[in-house]
């Protein structure tokens, strides 16, 4: 430890989580890090995503200082992977799952290499075809998507992220996809999908029918005919009572935010990351990082001036990591 540098106490808890998912090991799988360590390797692999110019020695110092006091946190796959060879660094992936038999194991190969290198995923089910629709090239009929959200299920079981924890999920069915009264109650068994969180993609459609008490339409999106219709208020309420219960599924405003999406040219926003505060296009990823404002509270006030210098190093921290990750 570096004689001028005060030491940081972690709860026995927090050595326990870090040892046991965040220090580097040997090969006897004991760890070859501490605290410090850790967040010199993290900080100095990161500095030199700007390249190592005149600032480098300063932007280090100033990216470890805030990480070591946790004044500033980056996502997990930061503080396990920077400064190794395996050095992805995003937090999570949106991946697209089309309504094919490539497009759909495609998807799980994907997420099963994301989750390897220990990121989350998020993914929209709704383009699958309902259960029991017609498939022309095998003259038979549909799985559905919960019956494919179950294989999903059963690759992140199987795949520990980056070998330390297991993957997560974010799994999207929009309210007017004829399924949805089966993804809406599909958790009611908690031994199911427990590798997923499950959220609803709510239109503005079905938000106009619940606030009018009338029917909407539900879609088969293979073909994008009106299949059936169903009371908006009772299956909202549904909605509800089953949030209650268990938490799942939430919901996700989806035209909301697309009404809100900067780049609608390169595509529309159908999934979240796996915690649903990040909205994410078709392969896009999330880095992510967390500020400790109690770090900032000095006698009943907060240091706004502090706070603003290690938001400023924040940014800068989050904005090379874009530049030095190896994406799966």
């Amino acid at each position: 430890m570096a004689p001028d540098l005060k030491p940081q106490v972690l709860t026995d808890t927090a050595e326990t989580v870090l040892k046991r998912r965040y220090y580097l090991k040997d090969s006897a799988g004991e760890p070859t890090e501490n605290w410090e360590s850790l967040c010199r390797r993290v900080a100095d692999a990161v500095a030199e995503g700007a390249g190592k110019t005149e600032a480098f020695d300063s932007l280090r110092e100033r990216f470890f200082h805030m990480i070591y006091r946790m004044d500033f946190l980056p996502n997990s796959p930061c503080l396990m992977n920077a400064g190794t060879d395996l050095g992805q660094l995003s937090a999570c992936f949106v991946l697209p799952v089309e309504d094919s038999m490539d497009g759909i194991f495609s998807a799980i190969r994907n997420g099963a290499l994301v989750h390897k290198t220990g990121g989350g995923t998020g993914y929209s089910f709704s383009r699958l075809r309902s259960k029991n629709a017609s498939v022309r090239s095998t003259q038979g009929v549909a799985s559905g998507p919960l019956s494919f959200a179950a294989v999903f299920d059963a690759a992140t079981e199987t795949i520990k992220q980056g070998g330390k924890r297991r993957g997560a999920n974010m799994g999207v069915l929009r309210i007017d996809h004829p399924d949805i009264l089966d993804f809406i109650t599909s958790k009611q068994d908690q031994s199911k999908f427990n590798n997923f969180n499950f959220s609803v993609g709510m239109t503005d459609a079905f938000m106009e029918a619940v606030e009018n008490d009338s029917e909407y339409e539900l879609i088969e999106p293979s073909t994008g005919q009106v299949v059936r219709s169903l009371v908006a208020r009772e299956v909202f309420e549904q909605i509800i009572d089953l949030a209650w219960h268990n938490g799942e599924p939430g919901v996700l405003f989806i035209d909301a935010a697309n009404k809100d999406n900067p780049t609608p040219h390169l595509g529309q926003f159908e999934a979240t990351n796996p915690c649903g505060e990040q909205w994410l296009l078709p392969y896009e990823s999330c880095n992510l990082g967390s500020i400790n404002l109690a770090n900032f509270v000095e006698d009943g006030e907060i240091n706004y001036d502090r706070l603003e210098k290690i938001v400023q190093s924040a940014t800068i921290f989050l904005d090379n990591v874009i530049d030095c990750n190896r994406f799966p």
